[in-house]
């Protein structure tokens, strides 16, 4: 590599890393207790659990379930009907003022084989709501959404220069060298090149994850646009129902057409996910991977009698697998904790990069600055 591209490069990573570093710090500190939500919330006393009972117990008559709910909310509609993947014995029914309400949200939480409320969780609230908003969108919506993908791209340009920059700088040194004789700005160079190319991996994909779950929104609008718009397309003109029919039946006819598969969310008509005319039922499988694969089965909201069903888009799928891949939730506790160790890690990374920077700007004028690898604008010796 010749001078003048090391320069460049190492421009590239210096001004990408300063400008993403702050918000990608904010991002590692509020993603760290995130990778725990589910213990965090156990300790805190906000997990919703069910009392025991034998695995065989039948599954209580969804519109009962759906209508001890709004019992608690008689003023609202229902939107969602959800439950979580590693746990059946209850159900979310989320209600709001209108089917495409976005705020004043309730939730109830309810048994699934006796139908009893079981919790009314607060959106928005508690500890993990707080890092989970804080990661996400900034308390900004959408323009903070991008705005953080921003700051992802600019890490994965910050991780790609790094790595091209670590090769020329570590062939004077034995890889995982830290040379503790020197001065303490040289050991922390050592340690942020070290710690930097050790989770240049895990970071690339944690960073471009990120940045594909930023797109989230987007992406959800334009399958509204153009694939639940074909999907639905006969049934544009006609009056919007006013007496919708059985969601039991509804969920029947979707598991139906689809039998290996479990109801992962059923989309109530005019909310987010559905047309004015549907129940759209969301299918998921049962394996670690399919079952963050979703399959919509659309319902008529009228006759329960399912209309279409198709698989989802690649854009979506690729959303759907990158969010456990992002939060590394997908291979339990010990994935957890290899995923909190990368984490704090990239933290130091971030940290020692500042500290590198500031450390260069305070040395004596006329120090000539040369590229380092894996650092933002620290000098290498």
């Amino acid at each position: 590599m010749t001078p003048t591209s090391l320069r460049r490069w190492a421009w590239v990573h210096t001004w990408s890393s300063l400008v993403c570093t702050v918000f990608m710090l904010l991002l590692c500190l509020t993603g760290l207790p995130l990778i725990f939500h589910h213990e965090i919330e156990h300790l805190l006393g906000d997990a919703i659990e069910a009392p025991a009972m034998p695995a065989d117990t039948p599954r209580a008559d969804l519109d009962r379930v759906i209508a001890v709910a709004q019992a608690r909310h008689p003023g609202k509609v229902v939107q969602f009907l959800s439950r979580e993947a590693d746990d059946d014995t209850f159900w979310f029914v989320t209600l709001a003022d209108t089917p495409d309400a976005t705020t004043l949200r309730k939730s109830v939480a309810v048994d699934a084989r006796t139908a009893q409320v079981l919790a009314e969780p607060e959106l928005g609230k508690g500890f993990v709501n707080l890092m989970f908003r804080l990661h996400v969108d900034l308390f900004a919506g959408l323009p903070g959404k991008l705005f953080l993908g921003l700051m992802g791209l600019l890490l994965v340009a910050a991780i790609v220069s790094g790595v091209v920059l670590y090769a020329p700088f570590m062939r004077k040194l034995d890889f995982g060298t830290v040379r503790r004789e020197r001065s303490r700005r040289i050991r922390w160079l050592d340690l942020h090149n070290l710690l930097g190319i050790v989770t240049v991996a895990w970071a690339l994909v944690v960073g471009a994850t990120g940045v594909i779950n930023t797109w989230a929104d987007l992406m959800v609008q334009y399958y509204q646009y153009k694939e639940l718009g074909a999907m639905t397309a006969r049934y544009k003109g006609l009056p919007v129902p006013t007496q919708l029919g059985s969601v039991q039946q509804s969920v029947q006819g979707a598991q139906a057409l689809e039998p290996g598969m479990a109801v992962a969310l059923v989309a109530f008509p005019g909310s987010a996910f559905s047309s004015p005319h549907h129940y759209a039922v969301f299918m998921r499988g049962h394996e670690p991977l399919t079952s963050r694969l979703v399959k919509p089965v659309l319902v008529d909201a009228r006759t329960a009698q399912v209309t279409d069903s198709r698989e989802l888009p690649w854009y979506l799928k690729a959303l759907l697998v990158s969010q456990p891949l992002h939060f590394g939730d997908y291979g339990g506790l010990p994935l957890q904790i290899v995923w909190a160790l990368l984490d704090i890690a990239t933290i130091v990374v971030l940290g020692s990069g500042l500290y590198l920077w500031v450390a260069r700007k305070r040395a004596v004028p006329g120090t000539p600055a040369r590229a380092s690898a894996g650092q933002p604008s620290g000098a290498a010796p």
